[in-house]
Parts: structure tokens; C-alpha cells; sequence
């Protein structure tokens, strides 16, 4: 497979995706992108009255995504994208948009097939207890801890044949960094 053009940073919420994609945009120069920060507001709400997104709430929010991903890497730009991406088919639609095929439409109305976003998943574990107490450690978020158990029963781990590295929060900060950028050489 070429190198990756883009990385997404997976897991629960408190995995420490957003803090490992600020450290990785600054060490490799790529353009960062948390997640989060797309969420439209009825989405936000719901989570912070602790409701579960269903995928009608994300599906829309993980296409915008995509199209972000897209247009960047179409211009030579290395993206980091820090995203819960919990569900295998929500990881397809980053990288192929929500048809399965990324298709964008020309002045003359006919299909031009896009390429796929080459992405390295970077998927986040740690037990439930860990996260939970960074969590609860956490002030302005609005994920309640309360949502991580449906996260955690959400979560279908990265398998073949997705390109992706299991790194264990347990580790320190430095040493998920340099394992990543390991993997991009």
C-alpha cells in the first residue's frame, strides 16, 4: 500500500485522540482535525445530556468529515484526523464517503471517480477503568462519562484488512508518538 496520506486517530472518548493528533500535526507538519469540532449542535446536545448518537446522527457528521479528508488530500495535503470512528462502516465512510465509492460530479454532469483517502488507522485501547478516570478528570467536554459504556459496547476494533496499529494508552505520550511515526516510515 502507498503511504498514507492520512491518519485517523480512533477510540472512546477519553482515549487521548485529540491530544496525540495536536502532538503528531506538530511533529510531522500535517494539518490536524478534531472531530468534535464538527459536530453539528443537536449532536452536542444529546451527548451532553447523555444520549448515544445513533449513526443517523453520525452518518452526516463522519460525511463532512470525509469531504474535509478529500479535498485535502486531493491537494497534497497530509492530514490527522482525531475521531472516535467507533464502527467499522463509519472508518468506510471516511475514507469512501457514504456511497462506498467517492464520486464527484463535473460541469457536464458526468461521474468522476475520486481516489480513496489512504488512511493508517491509529486505534486507542485502554480498559474502561483507565479512561474513566481520565474522564472524570476532564472539565469543559461535553461527553459524559456515563456515554463511554456505550461507547465501549459500540467499539468494533480495526481488523484486517483495514491498514491500522493498536497502541495501548497505558503507554506514555512519547512513546505512542514515536510507535506512529514508526509505522509512517
Amino acid at each position: 500500500m502507498a503511504a498514507p496520506s492520512a491518519l485517523l486517530v480512533m477510540g472512546v472518548s477519553g482515549s487521548g485522540k485529540s491530544t496525540i493528533g495536536t502532538l503528531l500535526s506538530s511533529q510531522l507538519g500535517w494539518k490536524f482535525y478534531d472531530a468534535d469540532d464538527y459536530h453539528p449542535e443537536e449532536n452536542r446536545m444529546k451527548m451532553g445530556k447523555g444520549i448515544p448518537l445513533n449513526d443517523q446522527d453520525r452518518i452526516p457528521w463522519l460525511c463532512n468529515l470525509h469531504d474535509i479528508l478529500q479535498r485535502d488530500v486531493a491537494s497534497g495535503q497530509h492530514v490527522i484526523l482525531a475521531c472516535s470512528a467507533l464502527k467499522k462502516v463509519y472508518r468506510d465512510i471516511l475514507i469512501q464517503g457514504k456511497d462506498g465509492a467517492p464520486l464527484k460530479c463535473d460541469e457536464s454532469g458526468k461521474e468522476e471517480k475520486l481516489a480513496e483517502v489512504k488512511l493508517l488507522v491509529v486505534h486507542l485501547t485502554g480498559s474502561f477503568e483507565v479512561i474513566s478516570g481520565r474522564l472524570l478528570k476532564r472539565k469543559g467536554h461535553f461527553m459524559s462519562p456515563e456515554l463511554l459504556q456505550s461507547q465501549f459496547d459500540t467499539l468494533e476494533p480495526p481488523s484486517a484488512p483495514e491498514n491500522f496499529i493498536q497502541i495501548s494508552v497505558d503507554k506514555n505520550l512519547s512513546e505512542i508518538i514515536a510507535t506512529i511515526i514508526e509505522t509512517l516510515k
